[in-house]
């Protein structure tokens, strides 16, 4: 080693840093302190992603019960007041809006709200927006049993992909309203699952970044006939098209 530091001086280069256990004086402590800072930001980093994706795992969970928002009674909500006010509270929950089946006006607030959504027990939902909310593949569990959708908007939702989308043939004979415009995580594959919506009228794609994007709008509307396919012009290059919306 110390052939090697002769060496590099006289060749003008740097000597090598000792190893830690090796460390002497104030250099050598303030490369263990640096070490240590390194290995516990590392920890720390490691730790607020597991803490994120869990708040977001709760926040799609199974009838949203970790909601704060929440009334008391909501771990057993679908067991008692059926899956339709389940999916109505898991909506508003995520800051999004509801309307049942007759009703000409959205729900929007949160669930405290709406003391009357217990009497809609009854009554299908129809329509449900739940753009720029954090809804996930797991928190379509709380939409799935949905029998009578027939306009859901997830557009802007950061967190939507493929896979979520592949869910959405439940509602094959009901749903007629679909927009999944500015999903990041939303791709021609995800796109390719929707040939089951067969009543489907109306699917915006607005800001999807998806190849050929002329070709996709032709193969759509050849698999849902009848369909208004908007977003998807035949000029359109990958990734172009109007600015997204403001969030």
């Amino acid at each position: 080693m110390a052939a090697l530091r002769a060496v590099l001086r006289c060749r003008g280069g740097p000597a090598p840093l000792p190893r830690p256990g090796q460390s002497r004086g104030a250099a050598g402590g303030l490369l263990q302190s640096l070490g240590r800072w390194f290995y516990e930001a590392e920890a720390a980093a490691q730790w607020g992603e597991r803490l994120r994706r869990y708040r977001l795992r709760s926040k799609n969970a199974r009838g949203a019960g970790s909601a704060p928002t929440l009334p008391r009674y909501c771990s057993s909500l679908r067991d008692t007041h059926g899956d339709d006010v389940a999916a109505a509270v898991f909506t508003l929950s995520c800051g999004g809006g509801v309307r049942f089946d007759g009703q000409q006006h959205w729900m929007r607030g949160g669930p405290r709200d709406h003391p009357e959504l217990l009497s809609f027990q009854q009554v299908p939902v129809v329509a449900l927006d739940l753009s720029g909310s954090p809804i996930t593949y797991d928190g379509l569990d709380n939409l799935v049993p949905l029998t009578r959708l027939q306009h859901l908007d997830l557009s802007r939702c950061p967190h939507l992909d493929d896979w979520a989308l592949g869910r959405l043939h439940v509602f094959r004979d009901t749903l007629q309203e679909l927009s999944v415009a500015w999903c990041p995580g939303v791709t021609e594959r995800g796109l390719a699952t929707l040939h089951h919506l067969r009543v489907l009228r109306r699917l915006d794609l607005t800001g999807l970044r998806v190849p050929s994007p002329g070709l996709v709008h032709i193969l759509l509307e050849e698999a849902l006939p009848g369909c208004e396919v908007l977003g998807l012009d035949f000029g359109d290059s990958p990734g172009m098209g109007t600015a997204p919306p403001p969030a």
